[in-house]
Order: C-alpha cells, then structure tokens, then sequence
C-alpha cells in the first residue's frame, strides 16, 4: 500500500473563501478557543475552589490533571474515531458534551464530582481536536487556502489561553463558579452553529472493521503514561510505582506496535512515521509545547509566589505573548507559502529558546519593560511561527481517510510533551527547594528549571535543523505531495506497509 504521504490532490484554483467556510472555521476556531480558555481559567481558579470545597492540594492537583487525563490517554483513539464514524458526527456529539459537562463543573458541591466534571471534558476535548483539526485539512484544499485556515486555527489556542487568565481573574473575584460555565453557552452557541454549517463528509469506506485490540491499547497506555507522569513528582521518580508504571507503559506500547503492523485498520498505520516530516513535526510540537508549558508554569508561580501579583496583575503580564499571536492569526499563513513550514519552525525555536535564556535575568525587582516584556514578546513570535507551521506540516499530503489519525497523533503529542515536560520541570524544581524559603531562595530553586525549559527548547531547534538539510540526489524518481508550500520535505518519498 503506498504511503498517503505520497499522494495528495491539487488544491483547485478556483477556490475562495465563502461566508460559509468563514462560519465553518469559526465553530472549529470556538472548540480550539473553549479547550485553551478552560485550561488557563481553571489554574487562577484553583484556591478559590479549595477553600469553598475544603479540598486539599494533592486533590486540587487533580481538577487540572484530571482534564490533562482525559484529554492526553484519548486522543489517538478520538483521531481515529473521527476517521471512521464521520468527523461532523464526532465533533458535534462531542462538544454537546464538553458544553454539558461545563454545566455540571459550575454546579457540583464536591471534590469528586468537580474531577469527574473535568475528567469528561477533556475526554470531550480529544475527539474535538483532532476532529476539528482534520474537517479543516479535508474542507481547506492543501496550500494557501488551508495554511491560512490552520493558522488562524492554531492561534485560536494562544488567544483563548491568554484571555482565559484575563478572565479567570475578573470572574473568580465574583466566583470560581463562573470559570467553570463560562464555556457552557458558548460551546452551545458554536454547536447550534455547527449543526448548521459543518459539511457532511463520508465516513471510511472498506476500513476493514474496528481496531479494537488497538484501541484498547493505545488508550490505556496514554491513559498510564499521562497518569504516571503527572503522578511521579508526588510519588518519586525513583520509586518502585513510578518505575513499575514506566515499564508497563513500555511493555503496552510495544505490543501496540505488533497489533497495529498486522491490523488491518490500525489505530496509528506506522507508515505515515516513516516521513521525516512527520516525524519532525510529532517531536517539534512535543518539545516546544513542552518547553512552553514549564515556562508558563514557572514564571507563574514567580510572579505570584516570589513577586507578590495578584492572579489579574500576573495574566496581564502573559497579554503581550497571547496578543501578538492573535494579531498574526490571519498573516501567518502567507509567510508559511512564502518561505516553508521548515524555516519557518526553526525560526520559531530561535525566538522561543532566546526568550527563555533572556529571563534568566529575573531578579526579585524587575523591570517589566526590560526583563519580561522581551522575553514575553520573543515567546509570542515564536509561538505564531512555529505552532501553526508545525500543524501544516504534519497534516499536508495526508489522505483525507487519515486525517483524523494524523491530527490525533499530532495532539497527542502536544499533550504528553506538556505532562512531560511539566513533571521534568516540577521535580527539578523541588529538588532544589530551600529549607529556607526567602524570596531569593526560593528564585534560586527556580533558575535549573528555568534552564531545562531552555534546553528542551534547543533539543526541538536542533531536530528542525535536521529538516533544513539539502538531500542527496537519487536516480530514481520520488513522488511527492503536490503543494504549493515550499517545504523542506524531499524526503517524502513513497512507503509501502
């Protein structure tokens, strides 16, 4: 069988940018908002919570963690899914859900019931995104059309995070309670619009049946590895459970990898990570929304913990990042036809990994305009270059059969290089906790992690160097996706499974 990465449909010229695809983008563009808004609006909320609850901090450890397992253990299956049952089907069924599930969070009286709440909505949020995502790359023809799409798409994270902080401290004056259904009416408003505008896309034909071993398998490995790592700065990385649990996940992820070579419709066909492009962009998007979310973390818990601002003052100081995302939303896609997703990645890294070696330089009085700002405004760059590139990459000259895997497999990997990354950063963090807890101790156990967000970052610059290199040319001809964006991907060459 050839590899889809070999084939892809010109994109027609006479495409255009209609009033219903706008409306399409926006329902898609609204779920992508409400994931990101939750996650930020939830955190600032998170004392509130405890204290109206009286639940403890390994228990409020768990209304985030709860939505990052959900979320991360299914989104491959939720990929797939989208693929097989339709993918209108998937994301409507699923944000009615979400929207519900909203509801409930804003109403519950107890610990339990709140991670639970948060539990099915991010378990509604991994048939979302990858569904989302892949009625953009089947709605949007390949090239200029569907890298602006993306672009605008992917932003939409950026924008919704950081006025989810803005929020969170406004509503969470009046109430946590607020935080929590605030996403209720407009996910139901983006679903009404939807049920609307949405195309009607066939489902897989001749898939060859369900892959349940697959299934099954691929999610309760997520599921243990999200558990596992979001449990080991509690537990000890070092302990018997951890690393029992690292082994088991080892040993689910290589019998995933035997079902999925003999399956007839696997979960994940391991063909498609036989692209260097590919496979670029699964490890691009782990390390830099890694690298991303232990900064975010970090600085954080030094503005509140070491500077003293408030939840409000300290989302302020996010703005700049998620404001210059948002404001080249609609641009990105033009540069991306214009240079390449390659460069474009790199770039991206460049800008991430300066900004994080710029605030270093924190100290317990710092000057906003020229210790943070730079380092905010440097992460925002980064961001808007490199997030929608990698996207592109990842989902051109994929068939349309499966985009839904490929877009699952690329949130995946988004999600576990947060949970990674952000239990790497939290045990390196406490190991160098003082016994004495001054401001300026308490700075000074910051920095090593500080620097492991920086070196997570160079090790995601040096893998999309990899993708800059000029291959040797070869006798035989190569067939590749016909696109008009100039990547660095020669090396796409046909697969067969």
């Amino acid at each position: 069988m050839t590899s889809p990465l070999t084939a892809s449909a010109a994109p027609s010229p006479a495409a255009r940018w209609t009033p219903r695809l706008w409306g399409t983008l926006l329902v898609l563009c609204a779920a992508m908002f409400l994931d990101a808004l939750d996650v930020s609006m939830v955190g600032v909320a998170l004392p509130s919570m405890g204290s109206e609850l009286g639940l403890s901090t390994s228990t409020l450890q768990w209304v985030v963690s709860g939505y990052i397992l959900g979320y991360g253990g299914l989104l491959l299956l939720g990929g797939r899914t989208a693929d097989l049952l339709g993918r209108r089907q998937v994301f409507l069924v699923a944000l009615a859900v979400f929207a519900l599930a909203s509801l409930l969070g804003g109403l519950v009286d107890s610990g339990p019931l709140l991670i639970a709440s948060r539990f099915v909505k991010g378990l509604s949020a991994a048939f979302t995104a990858p569904a989302g995502l892949s009625i953009i790359t089947t709605t949007f023809p390949e090239g200029p059309l569907r890298n602006r799409a993306l672009s605008i798409y992917t932003t939409c994270a950026a924008t919704g995070y950081s006025l989810g902080l803005v929020f969170s401290g406004l509503l969470t004056e009046a109430s946590w309670r607020f935080t929590m259904l605030l996403p209720a009416p407009v996910a139901l408003i983006a679903l009404l619009v939807g049920m609307k505008l949405l195309p009607r896309g066939e489902r897989e034909r001749g898939h060859g049946g369900y892959d349940v071993p697959g299934a099954v398998l691929g999610t309760a490995s997520m599921l243990l590895l999200v558990f596992t790592v979001v449990q080991a700065p509690e537990a000890g990385w070092a302990s018997a459970r951890t690393i029992l649990s690292f082994v088991a996940v080892a040993v689910m992820l290589f019998v995933f990898v035997l079902v999925e070579r003999r399956s007839p419709s696997p979960l994940i066909r391991l063909g498609v990570l036989r692209s260097g492009s590919q496979v670029r962009a699964q490890l691009g998007a782990l390390t830099f929304v890694g690298s991303y979310t232990g900064f975010q973390f970090l600085v954080t818990l030094y503005m509140q913990q070491v500077l003293g601002w408030s939840a409000l003052h300290t989302a302020l100081a996010f703005l700049p990042a998620g404001a210059l995302v948002a404001l080249s939303a609609t641009k990105v896609g033009t540069v991306i036809d214009r240079f390449g997703t390659g460069r474009l990645i790199v770039l991206g890294f460049v800008l991430m990994t300066a900004g994080y070696a710029l605030f270093l330089r924190i100290d317990l009085n710092p000057v906003y305009a020229s210790v943070i700002l730079p380092t905010m405004l440097l992460v925002g760059a980064g961001f808007a270059l490199s997030y929608p590139s990698l996207n592109v990459q990842a989902t051109n000259g994929v068939d349309e059969h499966e985009q839904g895997m490929v877009s699952g497999l690329l949130n995946t990997s988004v999600q576990v290089g947060g949970a990674i990354f952000l239990a790497v950063v939290t045990a390196v963090v406490t190991a160098h906790a003082p016994e004495n807890a001054t401001p300026q101790a308490v700075l000074d156990s910051y920095r090593p992690g500080l620097v492991v967000v920086t070196i997570v970052a160079v090790v995601g610059l040096l893998l999309s160097l990899s993708g800059l290199r000029r291959p040797r040319p070869t006798a035989r001809s190569v067939v590749v996706a016909r696109s008009t964006v100039k990547e660095a991907d020669a090396d796409r060459v046909p697969v067969r499974d």
